[in-house]
């Protein structure tokens, strides 16, 4: 690329425009980020009203914590459906910080070359998702709403081992009172291992395999230096 082009491309109104739209773009990136928060936000409120009701009234079935995890399930999948909006802008504020913010601080013009242009300018045309629905349903797993199915499973747990009839001693104890009435233990059973399993396959595969928005495993260097 010639030096008067690459220079033409750093004049004044080109640099106000961007900036313009880098502001406007992290401004997008806020508001969807803000709806992340009120999904975790609502998720927490349910569950936690939902575990006052379960152990303030003993003659309040365990299998309340099955309504729980559906309630958590439908926040998740909210949840994830709003990042992958969130991830496509802020996919565009990281092209904008690497590859115009970045030579614009180094005051290096060169690192200006490339396509990016061309690909910001497509997806300003045709918006599209950067990952797919499992993958923003992992990433939301890994980083908030794995703690919160720990936590129901615990509180399943003690309330099926303080409010039993009778007491439970063993594991067939344990395994009548999973049963509730017309709904069999077999039936809970399945519900309980099958949910919290994959939950912990999910959250397992995306820590080995997908670094999320950050890398974990950066080398650290003092940025301010």
């Amino acid at each position: 690329m010639p030096e008067d082009d690459t220079t033409q491309k750093m004049d004044n109104v080109y640099v106000t425009a961007m900036a313009h739209f880098y502001r406007g773009e992290i401004g997008r990136i806020m508001q969807w980020r803000a709806r992340l928060d009120n999904t975790t936000n609502w998720a927490i409120t349910t569950t936690s009203t939902i575990f006052t009701v379960a152990f303030s009234i003993r003659d309040v079935p365990h299998i309340i914590f099955l309504f729980n995890l559906a309630v958590i399930g439908i926040m998740l999948w909210i949840e994830a459906r709003r990042y992958r909006f969130y991830d496509a802008f802020r996919a565009r504020v990281r092209m904008l910080e690497a590859h115009f913010l970045v030579p614009v601080v180094m005051q290096k013009t060169n690192l200006l070359q490339g396509d990016w242009r061309k690909l910001l300018s497509e997806d300003l045309l045709i918006p599209t998702f950067k990952i797919s629905a499992f993958e923003a349903v992992g990433r939301r797993l890994k980083r908030n709403y794995v703690f919160l199915f720990a936590i129901i499973l615990s509180a399943w747990i003690t309330k099926i081992f303080l409010h039993a009839k009778p007491a439970i001693v063993d594991f067939s104890t344990f395994y009548a009172a999973l049963r509730v009435e017309s709904i069999p233990s077999w039936l809970v059973a399945i519900v309980f291992f099958s949910t919290f399993g994959f939950v912990i396959g999910v959250t397992v595969w995306f820590s080995a395999y997908s670094s999320g928005e950050f890398a974990d495993f950066a080398p650290r260097k003092r940025w301010d230096i």
